[in-house]
């Protein structure tokens, strides 16, 4: 079963839509600096992700990319630096207010409600689609009942167009793990954002089924910017137009795949010995891949 044979069509936002905007979807973090308990989890770090680029963030173990992908989403308010999306700066960015920002992201579980059924955690995505207001909603008018239908129909083609529209009655506990993460992937594309935050989304896949998940993403970049936190160094190398590299929560290189598999820094901080740099990018590209499909 494959990820997306086409990506979710927009069908045209709202005209009071809060992402109605002349401005560029352009994400940018200047000066990040993160510490919990007295303890640097980032220092000084900056990370910009132009309209339509998939930016990659790598790092080894404890480099600070989680950190820096929870500063992006607001899980984690950083204690210095700015977090500027559309050229405005977000000061008090909240999870709940992305979608409205026109903002959707992946954890790196899948995230999902047991108690929901697949259809209806992929409509819980496309929320911010809904007209009717809360008390249409409760006294059940005729409004809230449209808002409803509109917004089954959307949740179903995002899990159609990802393979996964025979689950939609199904719960996400009842469903191989590969599975799951589709479903949560259709949960953030139901919400046709504008920048896409995917925490790891390669975990539990299978090599064709990570093929397909890259076709996905650079399929997708020609409509949204794309933010990538991946340990599959295949397949970071393979959709990334540009890559941030984190190491304890320091930034140690940034430029395109070419220039990141070349440098020394990276080669040192992942393998422990740049002496030999093209040889040293080759096992990080080769061995990597091979160790997490293993």
């Amino acid at each position: 079963m494959g990820f997306l044979a086409q990506p979710p069509s927009q069908s045209g936002s709202p005209a009071n839509d809060p992402r109605s905007t002349s401005r560029p979807s352009r994400l940018e973090l200047t000066g990040i600096s993160v510490a919990f308990g007295g303890v640097a989890a980032l220092t000084d770090v900056s990370l910009t992700v132009e309209p339509g680029q998939v930016h990659g963030l790598i790092g080894p173990n404890g480099a600070g990319k989680t950190t820096l992908f929870n500063v992006a989403c607001g899980l984690v308010r950083p204690d210095a630096g700015t977090i500027l999306w559309r050229d405005r700066e977000q000061r008090r960015l909240r999870p709940s207010r992305l979608t409205s920002l026109g903002i959707a992201r992946t954890l790196q579980g899948v995230g999902l409600f047991p108690g929901l059924s697949v259809l209806e955690n992929v409509m819980i995505g496309a929320h911010r689609h809904a007209r009717a207001g809360f008390f249409s909603a409760l006294f059940a008018l005729p409004t809230a009942d449209k808002d409803e239908r509109l917004l089954r129909e959307r949740a179903q083609r995002a899990l159609t167009e990802l393979g996964a529209e025979a689950y939609a009655d199904r719960y996400p506990g009842s469903l191989p793990y590969p599975v799951q993460k589709r479903v949560a992937l259709a949960r953030a594309l139901v919400a046709e954002p504008d920048l896409l935050l995917l925490d790891e989304p390669a975990s539990g896949l299978g090599e064709d089924e990570m093929h397909e998940l890259g076709e996905l993403i650079r399929a997708l970049s020609e409509r949204m910017s794309v933010l990538l936190v991946e340990h599959h160094m295949d397949l970071v190398m393979k959709v990334c137009d540009r890559i941030t590299v984190l190491d304890s929560g320091v930034q140690i290189a940034v430029g395109t795949p070419a220039e990141i598999q070349a440098h020394p820094a990276v080669t040192e901080a992942y393998l422990g010995d740049a002496v030999d740099v093209e040889a040293d990018a080759a096992e990080l590209s080769g061995t990597e891949g091979a160790r997490h499909r293993g």
